[in-house]
């Protein structure tokens, strides 16, 4: 991506308004009001942050021109959900909203799909690689997760190696019958820290409406970046209830921002 170009989708990005927090307040009053006018002003106003917001995505392959215009679609979003009555600034509501639609985007545009039997294979191999590390302590080979799960190494490999791909987060790679475990409970949150979305989100007024076990666990979780299995066992208990915690927690905290 070139990040330093100075026109992007026919803008001349070096000419985009800067507006001051009076005039922002001004503007949001009157598109309370239905003014389409000061929407469109306030939009303007605010495409710097989409350009910022892009750059986090400058390793990837996608055009900057369509990521722009994606993340416009998330800045008018943020613009039409945005409540004034919160104690939180438009720029940290909006950042995770344009985030959000251009990584919808991605996933949805990726035209790489991985078979049913191949994640299948691979999140056992995963689930039976957590297993063992709990057991002994240590990471298994390849060879000893083939014997616990009785697949071919070679199938393993292959299957890992399959879902480097992007792919949704939400996939389910295990069921008990109880609560599922996915992907995304699997891997460690350094992308989401590096990004310091928790941070952008100003959620530590939203943090206190948590109890002291649930703070705990989105600490762990979002500003630490471990995994759930990693919080189950430094506070003692499943990976099932912790999932449940998480997820009551964050219910919670967007109720708050919402």
């Amino acid at each position: 991506m070139a990040q330093g170009k100075v026109e992007i989708c026919g803008v001349n990005t070096a000419k985009l308004p800067i507006l001051k927090e009076k005039e922002k307040e001004a503007l949001f009053a009157r598109i309370k009001a239905g003014d389409e006018k000061a929407k469109e002003e306030y939009i303007k106003g605010n495409l710097r942050l989409v350009l910022s917001v892009i750059k986090r995505f400058g390793a990837s392959n996608e055009n900057p021109d369509d990521l722009f215009q994606i993340g416009c679609i998330g800045l008018i979003k943020a613009i039409n959900n945005f409540n004034t009555e919160l104690d939180v600034k438009f720029s940290t509501y909006a950042v995770p909203m344009i985030i959000g639609e251009i990584r919808r985007y991605m996933r949805d545009n990726n035209s790489i799909r991985v078979s049913r039997s191949l994640r299948d294979t691979a999140y056992k191999a995963i689930y039976a690689k957590e297993n063992y590390m709990k057991r002994n302590l240590k990471e298994p080979t390849v060879q000893e997760i083939a014997e616990e799960i009785g697949i071919s190494k070679e199938d393993i490999v292959f299957a890992l190696d399959a879902i480097q791909v992007p792919m949704s987060l939400q996939e389910p790679v295990y069921n008990d019958g109880g609560d599922a475990l996915y992907v995304m409970d699997q891997i460690s949150d350094t992308k989401n820290k590096e990004e310091k979305w928790v941070e952008n989100l100003s959620l530590e007024a939203a943090m206190e409406h948590l109890n002291p076990r649930e703070r705990h666990i989105i600490k762990l979780r979002f500003f630490d970046g471990k995994t759930q299995m990693e919080v189950a066992q430094e506070i003692e208990i499943s990976q099932a209830q912790v999932s449940r915690l998480e997820k009551n927690a964050l219910r919670t905290m967007r109720q708050y921002l919402s």
